[in-house]
């Protein structure tokens, strides 16, 4: 007699939450049952506490910031919330409890339940109020002492983890090359391997935590002409490759980092947003980078507004895209409507959504977001009544 063997039994779970599954084919599956609107909706943040109170946190933010209706949004998802404790003190109690509404509105909107990635800044400590506060990173490079950094790099990154915040936008990795500069102070020194040494380091301690952390600006950012925040970069190749580049390439290669971040400034003429040598020919076919690419607040816009290199908001969109970023921050100008509309028409090629669709969700993934036991509950409110008014 042969024996039977009894087939498997079919999990009750969609493909893309079945844990015993891996990455690759989760991630199939559901890009296989999505639509077009509900793939470009996981390409955009969006800056739900935004306010045109007090100082701007990126250059021309309030001539940029629009409205946006959360409610004509979420039935399509959403790829990340920008800053929800946002850029005015806020109790962190009070913060971590709105987080929490925010992305159970946001999971039980969409029909796959996928929630957001929440990032915030973290580069001299998680950029809360109440949260501590670290020297900045002139004083890093001041120590010669990757493992301290690494070790402060670790606790900010565990007080983000404990609150709900999956991302943080850090460290900075530009190479001072002008002391006039104002973001000087931001990075690590003068000396390319002192900055990628100590910049890996970070890396390391805060994705130790679990937080994503992010490369930035990439590249030539801090060597804009006359030390002006979005001037252009006057700098020949071989300057650049000794100069600017190593820092990013020891942190690809050696930190395990999970994002990068275009730079604003342009280089012979090319934004590094539309700069597709650089975001993929050089970050991800040379170096080997799988994460996911991020845009600088309202940078794929200025590919229209200041950059002067696209015609429209969608164009805008289409250069970014095919260069290689995958999500527009902080909220949502050229990688919505914009977007859908170029595919539609056939200017945009699906295939570049469905790229940069996959880096998203293999990432959130990689968090857990997608897992049948997925909570919005951070660790500091286990245990607390979240139904309660804060």
């Amino acid at each position: 007699m042969t024996a039977t063997v009894a087939p498997e039994p079919q999990s009750p779970l969609p493909a893309w939450n079945d844990p015993r599954l891996g990455t690759e084919a989760r991630v199939d599956a559901l890009l296989g049952e999505m639509t077009l609107q509900e793939k470009i909706a996981q390409l955009f943040g969006v800056w739900v506490g935004a306010s045109d109170e007090g100082a701007e946190v990126a250059p021309h933010q309030h001539d940029m910031e629009e409205t946006v209706d959360l409610d004509a949004l979420l039935p399509d998802g959403l790829g990340q919330l920008t800053r929800p404790f946002g850029t005015v003190p806020v109790d962190p109690a009070v913060g971590a409890l709105s987080l929490l509404r925010t992305q159970r509105r946001i999971a039980a909107a969409n029909r796959f339940g996928i929630p957001a990635v929440a990032h915030e800044e973290c580069l001299a400590g998680f950029a809360a109020w109440g949260a501590t506060a670290y020297p900045v990173p002139l004083s890093w490079g001041a120590t010669f002492h990757p493992g301290l950094i690494r070790e402060m790099a670790a606790a900010i990154g565990r007080d983000m983890r404990a609150v709900g915040v999956h991302q943080g936008l850090a460290p900075v990795l530009d190479v001072v090359r002008d002391a006039r500069w104002g973001r000087v102070e931001e990075t690590i020194g003068e000396d390319p391997y002192l900055v990628g040494t100590l910049a890996t380091a970070y890396v390391q301690g805060l994705e130790s935590a679990g937080v994503v952390a992010t490369l930035k600006h990439f590249a030539g950012y801090s060597a804009s002409r006359a030390g002006r925040n979005l001037a252009p970069v006057g700098m020949g190749r071989r300057e650049l490759a000794d100069v600017i580049l190593p820092p990013f390439e020891m942190a690809v290669r050696e930190s395990g980092v999970r994002s990068v971040m275009h730079a604003y400034t342009d280089t012979d003429g090319i934004p590094s947003a539309a700069d597709a040598e650089l975001l993929t020919g050089l970050l991800r076919d040379t170096w080997g980078f799988t994460g996911t690419v991020v845009a600088d607040y309202f940078g794929i816009a200025f590919l229209k507004t200041l950059h002067g290199v696209a015609g429209t908001f969608g164009e805008a969109a289409a250069a970014a895209l095919a260069a290689g970023v995958d999500v527009e921050l902080p909220t949502v100008k050229t990688f919505g409507a914009p977007l859908l509309d170029a595919v539609r028409k056939g200017e945009v090629p699906q295939d570049l959504v469905d790229r940069a669709v996959r880096r998203v969700l293999t990432q959130k993934l990689e968090l857990g977001l997608l897992d049948p036991d997925w909570s919005p509950v951070p660790a500091a409110l286990e245990g607390a009544d979240t139904t309660a008014d804060p």
